[in-house]
């Protein structure tokens, strides 16, 4: 493999300090800890130390920031093990959430770790420990040390299912060397959509394809038999929707459109899963000191005759809810987060609302209202009258539904795609980790 070109001053600048920020990241992990956002058991894989033993044979490393890029890779992850059985695979990220989906979700082939902070040190024990033969970072990572580190020991290192905002875009832009030289040290880009990729040529990357959206190839989310048929008969025949996914702000305008909508609905249900689920007791506290009576699933309260909402404070639970819910409002997309995968509601027949600001998932929510499979509302009182629309037009409300399981049940085949040329770049069987170098003494 070709050498990187000499570090832009700014890149080497960087890797100095964060060489000398262990007591730093100390009592930042401390802080987390505090805050419920670290296993305390698993601390130390933030440092770099490894928890398991590295799997014998061809070893590829799959690393995504949280929940929505862990979930896209596990088609990949399924189509690279029927292919080649050997395979075993790494999977790192770094939220308690991803990592309690990972735990359920991964296959018997693959271990999950929480990725080392953005340190030297740290990522020289975690290279020395796992030594992949092949590496891929999910939609837009860019750590400096962990990039060149792989590129320095010699790792294929590739990016999937890149995503570049333009916000992004002008951010790096200001930084041209330093993300120049980074994205030089991939040796393939897969981008999701073609304004990504000329942002990412633009910015230096070579070697750009647009295989798609591993997002778009996901398989419906799982469910409890047990579960839904207790939920089932708690709801009734209540009319009831689902915002999902929300964020701060968004809670307290689903209580609110609720009220609204009770006014000539008495008996309407609102669902309400959060983001982070950790957020349910304050969220309920909140929604009660509002006036709403409130079921709290993680706390096994009951949905009776009066609950206004239920508030789906746990994980994993999202395939559950979307069977039981006929109208999804997709949170994240009345605040400027920029939505949740519209796909996921769209595979289980649920008819679809969002907000304004679905910016990370522009080529499916596109699709889906070119489709006629979604509604798009900009504001709270639109929301309003959508939903007493839907719920007050069964046969309608399923016709939209069913348009959106049409949009999303074609088939993309992105993961096969990306999962075939991963494989060529693999080393076969017998040769695995037999190019890789020993423990390299790191400097700055």
């Amino acid at each position: 493999m070709s050498a990187l070109l000499p570090e832009p001053l700014a890149l080497r600048l960087y890797r100095r300090i964060t060489m000398l920020s262990g007591p730093l990241t100390d009592i930042l992990l401390r802080r987390r800890l505090l805050q419920g956002k670290e296993d305390i058991d698993r601390i130390t894989e933030r440092r770099g130390h490894a928890s398991q033993a590295r799997p014998d044979g061809v070893l590829m490393w799959i690393h995504g920031a949280s929940v929505g890029e862990s979930l896209s890779v596990l088609p990949l992850i399924e189509h690279m093990i029927a292919a080649r059985p050997d395979l075993r695979f790494l999977v790192t990220t770094g939220t308690l959430t991803s990592a309690q989906l990972m735990a359920q979700r991964l296959p018997a082939q693959a271990v999950h770790q929480f990725v080392p902070l953005d340190n030297p040190v740290y990522w020289a024990r975690f290279f020395d420990h796992w030594r992949p033969d092949l590496a891929v970072v999910v939609e837009s990572e860019f750590w400096p040390n962990l990039i060149l580190n792989a590129k320095k020991r010699g790792v294929p290192l590739f990016l999937a299912n890149a995503r570049l905002s333009e916000s992004s875009f002008k951010g790096w832009r200001r930084a041209q060397k330093s993300i120049s030289h980074l994205l030089a040290a991939f040796t393939q880009v897969f981008a999701q959509d073609e304004r990504s990729a000329e942002r990412l040529r633009l910015l230096g990357a070579a070697n750009v394809s647009i295989p798609g959206n591993l997002k778009d190839d996901a398989a419906a989310l799982p469910f409890d038999d047990v579960h839904f048929n207790n939920l089932k008969n708690q709801f009734q025949n209540r009319p009831r929707w689902l915002a999902a996914s929300t964020h701060e702000t968004e809670e307290a305008m689903a209580g609110r459109v609720h009220l609204a909508l009770r006014k000539t609905m008495p008996d309407v249900l609102t669902l309400i899963a959060p983001r982070h689920p950790a957020r349910g007791d304050a969220l309920a506290k909140e929604l009660r000191t509002a006036g709403l009576t409130v079921a709290q699933r993680s706390q096994n309260e009951d949905v009776q005759a009066g609950t206004d909402i239920y508030l789906v404070d746990t994980l994993g639970e999202m395939g559950l809810m979307y069977r039981l819910a006929p109208i999804v409002f997709v949170g994240g997309s009345f605040v400027d987060v920029g939505g949740h995968n519209p796909l996921e509601p769209a595979r289980l027949n649920c008819a679809l609302l969002f907000g304004p600001h679905m910016y990370n998932f522009d080529g499916s929510s596109a699709s889906l209202l070119d489709g006629d499979g979604a509604i798009q509302v900009t504001l709270e009182s639109d929301l309003i009258a959508q939903l007493a629309r839907l719920l007050g037009d069964p046969s309608d409300c399923q016709a939209l539904a069913d348009r959106a399981n049409e949009v999303a049940s074609r088939s993309s085949g992105v993961a096969a795609r990306i999962g075939d040329l991963l494989l060529a770049a693999l080393p076969p069987a017998k040769a695995a980790n037999s190019t890789i170098q020993g423990a390299e003494n790191e400097k700055p």
